[in-house]
């Protein structure tokens, strides 16, 4: 049984897009948290020109992640708070602009190819998250609503993902919390062991950013695990990935169809308020119209290697600025049963996603 205590564990709002930013607004705001946020990226760029086989993000979110405690610590409790607004810009505008920036240098006809060719064992993988979110959560007698969020969180994008379905649901604060911590805890782990798994099982570019976009959770722990391991490994990655993110329409469409006919027979209150689509992640839109301009020739191929230089540094950042606030509260908060059920999912999509690799003869 989930712990009652983590009901007074509260969500941070950056972490739900749709109603992340509502208090980051006023661009000034940011500035100070920004600085810090560049700061950490700078050195973490540098430390990975020096060591190319861990690379910039992954020394960003590791730094970030011991640095940011400290300025906890350090810091008076009103100072600490100045810089939380430009953490959650780093981590949530900066990552987005990111992918758009790396959407200039693919085209439509890559982003279609790469999308279909993985469709198989995008669903295979999907269908394992879902169905054992449902199978063993239901075994650990978790919550309904924390095993499909956890699922969800799975099997499609993470946080974007829990948040579309919450707004379809309406799922309480503390179980979104749980499938949230959960979430991230492996998040991490993808970003500081899938690197290390895919160069002992020697899998390609291709493999390795196949299997990561399907696998991980997040887009930005994906970004930072893939492109770690190699450019062109990050570039089908983040393909691999906006194709699976679109998946959460689909999946929002048949839930809210189950909750309008639940609300007709009475089974659950009127509509959240929330409308789904404002937590679809729209840089998806953006990184399609960037890759449409590179598709018609707009880009220029001498700007490439900037654009790319860019992209890296940019996404650098936004893991630098998710490392610095990191809310260890949220894994705390998570539980046993839902972090057990976390790992099994975790293991079982990635194992997964292997296979089909293996099966389709992609290795």
């Amino acid at each position: 049984m989930e712990s009652p205590h983590v009901v007074a564990v509260k969500t941070p709002a950056r972490r739900i897009p749709g109603r992340a930013g509502r208090g980051y607004r006023v661009p000034g705001a940011a500035l100070p948290g920004l600085a810090v946020t560049l700061v950490v990226a700078s050195a973490s760029t540098w430390l990975g020109g020096l060591v190319p086989t861990v690379g910039g993000p992954v020394f960003g979110i590791a730094a970030g992640a011991v640095i940011g405690p400290l300025l906890g610590r350090v810091l008076s409790p009103a100072r600490a708070a100045r810089l939380r607004p430009g953490f959650a810009v780093a981590g949530r505008q900066v990552l987005q602009a990111s992918i758009v920036v790396l959407g200039t240098g693919l085209s439509l006809r890559d982003v279609l190819r790469v999308g279909s060719d993985s469709l198989p064992v995008m669903l295979g993988t999907l269908a394992v998250a879902l169905s054992g979110a449902w199978l063993v959560g239901r075994l650990l007698r978790i919550h309904a609503e924390t095993r499909l969020l956890i699922g969800v969180g799975t099997g499609i994008c993470g946080a974007s993902a829990i948040a579309a379905v919450t707004a379809v649901i309406g799922a309480a604060e503390a179980r979104v919390a749980y499938a949230l911590g959960t979430i991230f805890t492996f998040n991490i782990a993808a970003v500081l062991l899938y690197p290390l798994l895919g160069h002992w099982l020697g899998l390609s570019q291709q493999a390795f950013g196949l299997w990561s976009g399907t696998a991980i959770n997040d887009t930005s722990s994906v970004v930072a695990t893939a492109y770690g391991y190699g450019t062109a490994a990050g570039a089908y990655a983040v393909v691999v990935k906006l194709t699976r993110s679109l998946m959460i329409v689909p999946i929002c469409a048949v839930l809210q169809i189950r909750q309008s006919r639940r609300r007709r027979a009475g089974q659950v209150p009127g509509s959240t308020g929330i409308p789904a689509w404002r937590a679809f992640p729209l840089f998806i839109v953006g990184f399609l119209a960037a890759s449409a301009v590179a598709t018609l020739g707009g880009v220029p191929v001498s700007w490439h290697p900037a654009l790319s230089a860019a992209g890296t540094f940019l996404i650098t950042t936004s893991l630098s600025g998710i490392g610095l606030s990191l809310d260890w509260s949220l894994v705390r908060a998570a539980g046993l049963r839902p972090l057990l059920l976390g790992a099994i999912l975790w293991i079982a999509v990635g194992a997964t996603g292997l296979a089909l690799q293996l099966l389709t003869g992609r290795l």
